[in-house]
């Protein structure tokens, strides 16, 4: 008997080029300041000049493969940062010509509630117990009031691997997401099945970088339907190669991440 393959062949997952938000956030710790000064909603934060530039040399990166090797489906964060790094990968042909781009709130950055904003410093101040509470139970469980934990992006998460287990599970999909740095790691802790110590060991390793590959290839003979393998992760290259500097700054205040 048969069993049906129940993952796409290959899998890349990206976060999103720099965005005005990344470059706001560090003139603010410069500054010592409580806020960063964006004045858009983060659902509306664009990419910064750099960011595109990033996104573009991802874009060619990806379009310098062999057709076979192209994603041929592409699955992106609503937000503005995230679906132009999509775009910018598409328009450099980076994607099969023919591959649709899904846009779904699923992907959507971590939401922070009330510390929204916030530097280090400004939580300190303002929610002194927030940051305490933080500091005992952990990021992983921690919920800020109106906002998420890394439990509660997970939940969400395994509902799109559930999607991209029934819609794109067939031989020969390639399936490209584009996302924030949270959904980056959360996705590896579900994909990889792995505990939150060994989650929060990666966290702490260093920031996922601007338009950074972390890449899974399909393991047919791993078990039942195949098992995704990852083969990079924070994957680079592309940026270097054409002389893009690579970033790696936090959408998040550093105390609410």
């Amino acid at each position: 008997m048969t069993t049906q393959q129940q993952w796409p062949d290959r899998l890349w997952i990206v976060r999103h080029g720099e965005s005005a938000g990344n470059v706001a956030r560090d003139a603010a710790y410069a500054s010592g300041l409580a806020v960063i000064d964006i004045a858009e909603r983060d659902v509306d934060v664009p990419l910064s000049d750099l960011g595109e530039r990033q996104s573009r040399a991802l874009g060619d990166w990806f379009g310098a493969q062999p057709d076979r090797d192209r994603p041929t489906a592409v699955l992106t964060s609503t937000y503005l940062r995230a679906r132009q790094t999509a775009d910018a990968i598409r328009e450099a042909r980076g994607v099969t010509h023919d591959a649709p781009t899904v846009i779904d709130e699923r992907l959507r950055e971590k939401e922070f509630g009330v510390l929204d904003r916030l530097t280090k410093v400004g939580i300190e101040q303002r929610f002194p117990d927030q940051a305490l509470l933080r500091a005992r139970i952990g990021k992983f469980y921690f919920r800020p009031p109106g906002g998420e934990s890394w439990c509660d992006v997970i939940l969400r998460l395994r509902s799109v691997l559930d999607t991209v287990s029934l819609h794109y599970s067939h031989a020969g999909s390639r399936v490209l997401v584009v996302g924030h740095q949270v959904i980056v790691l959360c996705l590896r802790y579900l994909i990889e099945e792995l505990t939150e110590e060994e989650i929060m060991a990666i966290d702490r390793s260093g920031e996922v970088a601007n338009c950074g590959v972390t890449s899974y290839t399909l393991d047919r003979n791993a078990a039942p339907g195949g098992r995704l393998r990852l083969d990079a992760y924070n994957f680079v290259a592309p940026l270097e190669e054409a002389g893009a500097p690579v970033t790696s700054r936090p959408d998040a205040p550093a105390g609410a991440k």
